[in-house]
């Protein structure tokens, strides 16, 4: 069964930081590129960033180049979202996918995500 755990969410003034974690099991996580993608409130599923296995290449939201980074640790099944000058708009519930890219009802999410709320 694929279990996916986010973690790291919560309340973070403007500008300030954030590091994500998801914790894979159930699935041989070094064999597989992942993503994390984010609902706003009121809003459908928004892909965030994507990583692949072989090279490690990283792909990022217009909105969040620069800010963001996405990395793995094979040797832990975790994946991670270090998030920098947060942004208001930044606000949701950030979850993690077995896929590299996904959107709105093309996502299948296994967790329950983690909230990040950015608010002075």
């Amino acid at each position: 069964e694929v279990q996916l755990v986010e973690s790291g969410g919560g309340l973070v003034q403007p500008g300030g930081s954030l590091r994500l974690s998801c914790a894979a099991s159930g699935f041989t996580f070094s064999d597989y590129a992942m993503s994390w993608v984010r609902q706003a409130p009121g809003k459908g599923l928004e892909w965030v960033s994507g990583i692949y296995v072989l090279g490690g290449r990283t792909t990022y939201a217009n909105s969040v180049k620069g800010r963001f980074t996405i990395s793995r640790d094979n040797a832990k099944n975790t994946l991670y979202l270090e998030m920098n000058s947060l942004k208001p708009e930044d606000t949701a519930v950030y979850y993690c996918a077995k896929t590299p890219y996904c959107s709105g009802y093309g996502c299948i999410i296994y967790g329950q995500g983690t909230q990040v709320t950015v608010s002075s």
